[in-house]
């Protein structure tokens, strides 16, 4: 602990956030980091716990994960923050964080749900502590590289018999194929990452808007990738015959990391109406318009656009909050969110006892702007939408829903509820079923019965095949969402470092 007693001295103070009327102008980066020296003192009120439940990163009773999933060394790298040594800092991260840039911004910081410090006093600012000491870190020059000149093995794509195999493929470049990407590497293999986009980075890329993660933020660590020797092939059909064919014959294993790209889909009249969205697909067409228009707000022109429309969002979570706020950057006339889910309580419930993660309202950043625009919290909780109906060119205009009593645990429809509101843009944010089915069939993996996720052996990444599997012998492993589906990019990360190990172990490597 550098500063014994920090925790008593400073209370919790977190980065600050642009007015609401001057980010609403743009989709610029919303977060206003703390000065270095207000940020040491906040990583101060670590108290070097002896159990630090904030890197556990472990589930209490099926409930999500409490601590960090990537267990890093969080009360270390406070202390070095305190103290000063910024560089040092980033040198211990590193050790189980390749992309704090991108935990530091997007994470909804499990770990600081389990501090200790929490449960009392406010938690230490892990997440702020991070996204520092990673922006201190890329001003200082970028992440040191993985190899000196004179070490840097061959970077290569494809095997060579006879020789030692070290040659992996990598499908899709979302958070868990880069990690598995970077791992592998950092070991010496010859890496080649195949992204199905026009452009590196999955759900990082296009997924996430540019005011949470902005987008040179994730083309600098991708550049950076490239230097090391990894290699990226974009605009590419990885389930395609030719393709696996190509990946199987050349590789000496192959690793599935595309996502979970399946997207649960509405499922009641009037879903095929024109106007009726999925929501990565809105979110995509604007931060594509973002990059085509290079900060000129006159020029940006999505190819899906609220603009002076009624907009209802199906969905919570993330991706509604973004669509929400996406919405209102665009000029929506009004904006409203359907959530199914009861509204949870203000406060954790004794039956959700710390350290699990806790269950309670949270008021996003798409939600806050609503408020000030509107004048109310967008959100209807326990709302089942029922149809939408549309004029005669066939384009939505009005949604219909009744409300649920979750009263006795289950849902049930609460009779004369019934409401229409208007909609000229319906946005389906209801999440994704698993990876895409036909990528799985091209390589032959074999779906569970239970789930439509990949089936493996216990605790393992590789993938088990089905009997009429193509005839290839190349071990093929799934890794981050298309292993275990939708999830958070933190785990995603997680998991495609434990998946590169497996491969690395599997290669006798």
């Amino acid at each position: 602990m550098g500063k014994v007693g920090g925790f008593l001295e400073f209370d919790r103070t977190t980065h600050g956030e642009r007015p609401v009327a001057e980010r609403l102008k743009d989709f610029g980066d919303i977060a206003l980091p703390l000065p270095d020296e207000e940020q040491r003192f906040q990583a101060c009120r670590c108290m070097n716990c002896g159990v630090a439940f904030c890197q556990t990163g472990a589930s209490f009773g099926g409930a999500r994960t409490s601590g960090c999933p990537l267990h890093n060394l969080i009360p270390e790298w406070n202390d070095l923050v305190w103290r000063g040594l910024w560089d040092q800092a980033a040198a211990r991260m590193r050790i189980t964080n390749p992309f704090p840039e991108f935990t530091g911004r997007v994470c909804p910081a499990l770990c600081e749900a389990a501090c200790n410090l929490g449960r009392d006093r406010g938690a230490t600012t892990i997440k702020d502590d991070e996204r520092a000491i990673s922006d201190h870190e890329w001003a200082s020059g970028g992440p040191a590289p993985l190899f000196s000149a004179a070490d840097k093995p061959a970077a290569s794509g494809a095997a060579t018999s006879g020789e030692a195999p070290t040659s992996v493929a990598v499908v899709g470049s979302g958070p868990s194929g880069l990690a598995v990407a970077w791992e592998l590497r950092r070991r010496g293999f010859a890496v080649r990452v195949f992204e199905k986009s026009d452009a590196a980075g999955g759900l990082l890329r296009y997924g996430i808007p540019a005011m949470k993660l902005p987008k040179d933020v994730v083309e600098r660590r991708i550049q950076w990738m490239r230097d090391q020797g990894i290699a990226f092939e974009l605009d590419y059909d990885a389930a395609a015959e030719e393709s696996v064919s190509r990946l199987c014959g050349d590789f000496d294993a192959v690793v599935l990391a595309a996502g979970a790209g399946e997207p649960r889909r509405l499922r009641v009249p009037g879903a095929q109406l024109d106007g009726v969205v999925l929501a990565v697909d809105y979110l995509t067409a604007s931060t594509k318009a973002v990059e085509g228009a290079g900060g000129d707000r006159a020029a940006y022109d999505p190819a899906i656009s609220a603009e002076g429309k009624d907009v209802v969002v199906i969905g919570g979570g993330d991706t509604g909050t973004d669509c929400v706020a996406t919405a209102l950057r665009q000029g929506a006339r009004s904006v409203r969110q359907l959530e199914f889910m009861p509204q949870p309580p203000e406060h954790r419930l004794p039956s959700n006892p710390w350290p699990e993660w806790p269950i309670e309202l949270k008021v996003d950043y798409g939600q806050q702007e609503a408020i000030q625009v509107e004048g109310e919290d967008p959100r209807t909780f326990g709302a089942d939408t029922l149809e939408l109906l549309g004029d005669e060119t066939g384009a939505v205009q009005s949604l219909r829903f009744a409300r649920l009593d979750w009263s006795g645990g289950a849902p049930v429809r609460i009779e004369g509820s019934e409401e229409e509101i208007p909609a000229q843009l319906v946005l389906v944010a209801m999440g994704f079923t698993g990876p895409a089915p036909e990528l799985l069939e091209a390589f032959g993996v074999a779906v569970q019965e239970q789930r439509p996720l990949p089936a493996t052996a216990p605790q393992n990444h590789r993938a088990l095949r089905t009997p009429d599997a193509p005839g290839f012998s190349t071990p093929v492993y799934v890794a981050g969402d298309t292993r275990s589906g939708a999830s958070l990019v933190v785990s995603a990360i997680a998991d495609g470092l434990l998946c590169a190990r497996e491969v690395a172990a599997g290669l006798d490597r």
